[in-house]
């Protein structure tokens, strides 16, 4: 009877914490059951370096664990874990002996799960074994065995991403938060994380973050000696601090810490440091809410070693947008998570075309990308708009160097083609010489377009205004904005004929009288929904962020709610046509993948009621913006 009570108050706490929070009921209650209860005293020896492998794993119901190895043949800490936390996975998944040493940091329970009890829910619960890989994986610093390497590969490719949409929920917030000031004294600001039991604490001014100390923090800066426990925090705080704006995911967390290497993020009224302070979590809040899925794309992307690979894993890309798109999951949500991984995967091909190339860069270069892969727009298979921009040479080395990047281009353009980036009609990619350029080349390119042009050819560049980096030297980037800023500032000229050419394409309105489908050709009585709604709205996007200096913002909704904020009298509009952009894409995602293909003519009779009466809102809000586009540009005569 006493044993049974026992392993329902053991099956009570491990029901919170992954991987047991994927168990039922009674599953946890057989694992309980077996469970030992340890009680160790302050560094105590849970297991050293070299011992042999343990028959059980452990988890820390009360207290704190450090996890020791010798760096320079010193015994460092090297992590942390407390109540909650599971560690000693080592006997799951490799036969070696334990390659680190493991001690309590303060008196500790832990309790001791059996490995051969466990295995059977490790061999039939996939979710439970991918979340103990990848914490055994994420929570040491050694090197994998080549078997251990080629499992977590394999379970990578294996995931189904269409089942679990768990990682799409807002990150639940910690609204307590802790402050100091930044006069406080470290040794104050201690007290205060120690006293309300948290890993980390915000230094505030106005209620607005400016920095951010975390136990690691104190382990590295403090406990070694290098400050004073009677300094100030701004001594040892991480400044700026890492900000978002709330109802973030626990995808787009997870991506964030490990694209910046931080585990806390604060949320703030607006997403910037400027703004007040709502809440904060750290990456273990996120671990407890589990939702691996993006993260583990991630990482698959970063170790890939070949293009083959890197199609894979491409392929399970759009099974997680086609997953998304079901579960009707916010557009910008999905926006920034397939941005990314589309992001890392075109950095990774680069990555290895430079390592194959027979020399190093001769000198600094960016790779850009351009089109709807420069706006965060480009979810399904569609084009590639890249170009290059290298660091300038004398007259007499500019050819040589340009060889090199047109050579390292076509290598590029021809791996991301084999990917399912197809080549872009018009050559507007980096292996054309027309767009790998010098810093003084694309400065003088710009600054043509902004001059004198004919409309077609104004017309073919406007992509090239939204570029953003992908890979390389960012201060190339920096420059070339500035330039590209300063030369269309205040030029009217440039400015109108710019926004003459966002309204070619007429407002859709007209589309349900039928009189805007194609007339002949491939797609004759179809809709053309990139040229008639998503252009126009793109267009205009466009030439009122250049009109309003609306700098380093290239996503098209993103740029009219930056409109709205600068423009309160306009905001309904703005608003509308943010909705209108991203609903747009999503209707043309959801029609591609439907088709397998790029979703860009529709159908008329495939429509339900439900999708005319959206797309319907959408025409309205582009042919509003047009509207305005012909007043503020004197374009009323236009046709």
């Amino acid at each position: 009877m006493m044993k049974n009570t026992i392993a329902e108050r053991v099956a009570d706490f491990i029901k919170n914490f992954p991987p047991f929070d994927l168990l039922d009921k009674d599953q946890l209650l057989d694992i309980s059951k077996e469970v030992k209860i340890k009680y160790l005293d302050k560094e105590n020896i849970i297991y050293n370096i070299n011992d042999p492998l343990h028959d059980q794993f452990y988890m820390i119901y009360k207290g704190a664990v450090k996890l020791k190895k010798y760096i320079n043949e010193k015994l460092e800490t090297i992590d942390q874990f407390d109540e909650g936390d599971v560690f000693g996975l080592r006997p799951l998944f490799a036969k070696e002996n334990y390659a680190i040493t493991s001690v309590t940091e303060e008196e500790t329970i832990l309790y001791c799960i059996p490995i051969e009890m466990f295995n059977p829910f490790i061999d039939n619960n996939k979710e439970v074994r991918q979340y103990l890989i990848e914490s055994f994986a994420s929570n040491t610093e050694n090197p994998f065995s080549n078997e251990f390497q080629k499992k977590l590969l394999e379970d990578d490719v294996k995931l189904d991403f269409t089942k679990d949409m768990f990682e799409m929920q807002p990150v639940r917030l910690i609204k307590n938060v802790i402050t100091t000031k930044r006069a406080s004294s470290i040794k104050d600001a201690a007290k205060l994380m120690s006293e309300n039991n948290v890993g980390s604490i915000i230094i505030e001014e106005k209620e607005c973050p400016i920095g951010i100390i975390t136990d690691k923090d104190l382990r590295l800066h403090v406990a070694t000696g290098n400050y004073s426990i009677n300094d100030d925090v701004s001594k040892i705080m991480n400044h700026p601090v890492m900000c978002y704006k709330k109802n973030i995911t626990i995808a787009q967390a997870q991506i964030t810490m490990m694209k910046h290497k931080i585990n806390q993020i604060v949320v703030t009224k607006d997403g910037t440091p400027n703004s007040k302070i709502l809440g904060v979590f750290s990456e273990h809040d996120i671990i407890v809410m589990k939702g691996t899925n993006p993260s583990v794309l991630m990482k698959a992307i970063k170790r890939s070693n070949s293009t083959k690979e890197l199609k894979r894993i491409r392929e399970k890309i759009m099974m997680l947008l086609e997953g998304y798109i079901q579960q009707n999951i916010p557009l910008t949500h999905i926006n920034n998570i397939i941005f990314e991984l589309n992001d890392a995967t075109i950095k990774r091909v680069i990555e290895r075309c430079v390592e194959k190339m027979d020399q190093a860069p001769p000198v600094k270069f960016a790779w850009m990308s351009l089109g709807s892969q420069g706006r965060k727009e480009q979810l399904l298979h569609t084009d590639q708009d890249n170009a290059i921009v290298f660091e300038n040479v004398d007259d007499d080395h500019l050819e040589e160097v340009r060889t090199y990047f047109l050579a390292l281009a076509k290598k590029v353009n021809k791996r991301l083609k084999t990917i399912g980036f197809e080549y872009c009609p018009s050559e507007m990619m980096a292996k054309n010489p027309k767009y790998c350029l010098s810093i003084d080349e694309w400065e003088n390119q710009f600054s043509a377009w902004t001059r004198e042009n004919e409309n077609d050819e104004l017309l073919l560049c406007s992509v090239f205004f939204d570029f953003d980096i992908t890979y390389g030297d960012i201060a190339l980037i920096s420059q070339l904005t500035n330039h590209v800023t300063e030369i269309t500032k205040d030029n009217l000229i440039f400015q109108s004929k710019l926004a003459a050419c966002s309204l070619r394409n007429p407002s859709p309105l007209g589309f349900f009288r039928q009189f805007l489908v194609e007339q002949d050709g491939e797609h004759k009585d179809h809709f053309d929904l990139k040229k008639r709604a998503i252009m126009p709205v793109t267009d205009a996007g466009r030439i009122l962020a250049i009109h309003y200096q609306i700098i380093n913002i290239n996503n098209t909704a993103e740029r009219f709610e930056k409109l709205a904020e600068l423009m309160p009298e306009d905001q309904e509009l703005f608003f509308s046509c943010a909705y209108a952009s991203k609903a747009l894409l999503k209707f043309r995602t959801k029609h591609g993948l439907r088709h397998h293909n790029s979703g860009r003519f529709i159908a008329l009779a495939e429509l339900s009621k439900e999708e005319k009466m959206k797309l319907k809102r959408c025409f309205k809000a582009v042919s509003k913006v047009q509207e305005l586009i012909k007043l503020k540009f004197n374009l009323k005569n236009f046709i």
